[in-house]
């Protein structure tokens, strides 16, 4: 069968491919404790339940504007306005069908065939084989963990070409869980005057950061440039919703409205019952302290496991919710894993823990552990992990 060459020279999710294979092994009748899904284990709150069973009773079901409905592109307008001073008229707001759409449409609609996109890596699996679906080409921006993660301009300009249209920012950041400052954002912003290109800024993590760290709006922070500005976000992970499919871009005006017109090519509209579930969510200002509060104390308890493995360093994120240890000291052991993708292999099959290797986000020698889950899975997991990794410490 002819496949063409987009997808033949595509990788899949490996996030949700390592997922997929412990649902598989749970069918089976093993236990598998996943680290390996960016999910919230947390219930959507009732309140948003609740608006969506009232849109299905009073029959909310049919096509709504490829836009979204007019209420919810508004809600997520005085959203941004109130809580960051991000000043977007309704008409600049596109709610799409997922998260992942948002970035794509995007990609879409501001690249042509040969543009090149800069990817700070580590980096969320989706983003590199996003731009070369939509015709561009990854350029990957190294970052270090000595430096917190942050992306350096000095590593930037020098990959800026006449091709380059955009630069991804992701924070608070997938998989590393860094926060990056102000100064760093100020600087990337700098960068994308100065040479003309794009930010596009994935803010979904935006609820979610500890010891004191502070999201930084890029359009809020930075209004003088948000012509150059694309906000990308979706109601997965602030909301626990990320099987209802919605997030959204904030935008000028002519590249939403060229982000709407395809989506109503592609998709038609993000999905109607989500939408008013999606209103309620903004319009109650549902409270979200409890579970970020709950993924604090899970933070600190991972970290600390992680540190006291043989062969495991795991700096402590300030956002979202990853740890994204260090596993370069257990794979230098003789006889054993050499590559953190045969390591990840390995504890699937030896101790039925599912974590995503560092190939997946372009960091070989690491793992991303997900603490979306419950504290009493996590500890099981990680005494699994620590089983595991004991005989090939004893290889040293």
């Amino acid at each position: 069968m002819h496949l063409s060459q987009a997808v033949r020279h595509m990788t899949p999710s490996m996030t949700i491919g390592m997922d997929d294979r412990a649902r598989a092994l749970r069918r089976q009748g093993v236990d598998v404790v996943s680290f390996a899904a960016g999910e919230p284990d947390f219930d959507t709150p009732e309140a948003i339940k609740q608006a969506a069973i009232r849109a299905i009773r009073e029959g909310f079901t049919k096509y709504t504007s490829p836009a979204g409905i007019p209420e919810l592109r508004q809600a997520v307008a005085e959203r941004l306005r109130r809580d960051y001073g991000a000043d977007y008229a309704p008409d600049e707001i596109v709610i799409t069908a997922g998260g992942k759409p948002a970035l794509y449409f995007a990609l879409r609609a501001l690249c042509e065939a040969g543009d090149e996109v800069l990817v700070p890596v580590p980096a969320w699996v989706s983003y590199i084989e996003q731009v070369r679906l939509a015709g561009a080409r990854p350029v990957a921006v190294p970052t270090d963990g000595g430096d917190g993660w942050q992306p350096r301009t000095d590593r930037i300009v020098p990959l800026l070409g006449p091709r380059t249209r955009a630069i991804i920012v992701n924070s608070p950041h997938n998989p590393t869980g860094t926060v990056y400052t102000r100064e760093t954002l100020a600087a990337l912003v700098e960068v994308s005057q100065r040479h003309g290109v794009y930010l596009l800024s994935d803010e979904i993590y935006e609820s979610m950061v500890y010891d004191g760290a502070r999201h930084v709006c890029l359009p809020g922070a930075w209004p003088e440039a948000r012509d150059r500005i694309v906000l990308l976000n979706s109601m997965s992970k602030t909301y626990a919703m990320t099987g209802w499919r919605l997030g959204y871009v904030a935008a000028p005006r002519p590249l939403a409205d060229g982000i709407a017109a395809l989506q109503g090519h592609l998709s038609g509209n993000p999905n109607s019952i989500a939408q008013k579930a999606a209103l309620s969510a903004l319009a109650e200002r549902v409270e979200l302290g409890e579970m970020v509060a709950e993924y604090d104390r899970r933070r600190r308890y991972v970290v600390e496991r992680l540190n006291s493995l043989s062969g495991v360093a795991c700096a402590m994120p300030r956002g979202a919710f990853y740890a994204f240890p260090d596993v370069r000291g257990v794979l230098a052991r003789p006889g054993g894993p050499t590559t953190s993708a045969a390591l990840a292999e390995y504890l699937l099959e030896q101790a039925h823990v599912a974590l995503v290797p560092g190939e997946a986000f372009e960091a070989p020698g690491f793992l991303r552990l997900s603490y979306a889950t419950s504290m009493a899975r996590i500890e099981q997991g990680l005494d699994r992990l620590a089983q595991a990794l004991e005989p090939l410490a004893a290889r040293v």
